[in-house]
């Protein structure tokens, strides 16, 4: 059970997405899905307050009323590890202190709780202050509203300035920083920004781990995306490259008698400083593959073959 960077969070290897709750999962699946990640031994459920308001009907905050409405039922807050984001809901956008105040106490409202395990500045807002939002977030934190924070789709100068005004002021340091990372999408992540999360001891959650379900095997053509909830996200990795490296896990997944999920899971857990990938299941019937990554080793060959065929998917 490895820890979230520098923070005493404690958690299983892999985090559960609560982006398809409310979307692609209605609420009995959803519970279902929550239901059956605690019981094979995860702990750590990563939502925001934005999911899902894409979806047809929905205004945000979905995700975490479910969430919040399955604590509840089971009486498990202390047993679950939440961490969600802010800066994204349709209805409290950027990163202002008052933004960040009102955001946070819907949160906790639509999850049943007086606290935040780990709060995440979603995106940068660079008509904010960072001063401002930092202050935010380190008031939070001090009120013991917030346990640890986070920060997602942030550059590294960003992370360091971030760094640098909460050292200045006394607050609470970073813990974990959520980057679009997976086999197919390396170059974003690896170099600086990894760098940076190594020196500063911050634990890496990547999401889109499963590059949106490409990294299942389930869509070797386009056409078989066609009409699918994830026809967008899941066809922007497609290439030829992409699906050479679909190839090699699938040769992995056969030698290995698991799945290509479980192996390009594996993958990112041999990673530098992965403290867990996050995936989503749509059913709990997805999980078991899921799971698996974290007692699956892949053997020094097995990570070169997926390294050197990743390597040459175009930035």
């Amino acid at each position: 059970m490895p820890t979230v960077g520098h923070s005493d969070l404690t958690i299983f290897p892999i985090a559960l997405g609560g982006n398809t709750f409310g979307w692609t999962s209605n609420e009995t699946e959803s519970r279902a899905v929550l239901d059956a990640f605690t019981e094979q031994g995860g702990n750590f459920v990563d939502t925001a307050d934005s999911y899902s308001a894409w979806a047809e009907g929905n205004t945000g905050g979905e995700s975490e009323t479910i969430i919040g409405d399955w604590m509840a039922r089971r009486s498990n807050r202390s047993q679950v590890i939440i961490g969600t984001k802010v800066s994204q809901h349709p209805g409290f956008p950027g990163l202002s202190r008052k933004n960040i105040v009102a955001a946070s106490e819907a949160s906790l409202r639509r999850l049943g709780s007086d606290y935040i395990d780990l709060y995440y500045a979603h995106f940068d807002d660079e008509t904010t202050p960072l001063e401002e939002t930092v202050g935010a977030f380190g008031d939070l934190v001090i009120a013991g509203k917030v346990r640890h924070v986070g920060l997602s789709n942030y550059s590294a100068e960003r992370i360091r300035e971030w760094i640098r005004i909460a050292d200045d002021n006394g607050y609470a340091r970073p813990v974990a920083l959520q980057p679009h990372y997976n086999l197919v999408h390396r170059t974003g992540f690896e170099g600086e920004l990894a760098s940076l999360a190594a020196t500063n001891g911050l634990g890496v959650i990547p999401y889109w781990s499963l590059a949106s379900g490409f990294l299942t095997g389930k869509y070797r053509t386009r056409e078989d995306l066609v009409g699918t909830p994830r026809e967008k996200m899941a066809g922007s990795y497609f290439s030829t490259e992409g699906l050479r490296v679909i190839s090699v896990l699938d040769d992995i997944a056969q030698e290995r008698g698991t799945t290509i999920a479980t192996a390009a899971l594996a993958w990112l857990l041999t990673r530098p400083n992965i403290a867990a990938p996050i995936a989503s299941a749509r059913t709990a019937e997805q999980l078991p593959d899921l799971m698996a990554a974290a007692s699956l080793t892949l053997t020094e060959l097995e990570i070169h073959r997926l390294d050197e065929m990743s390597s040459l998917i175009p930035a």
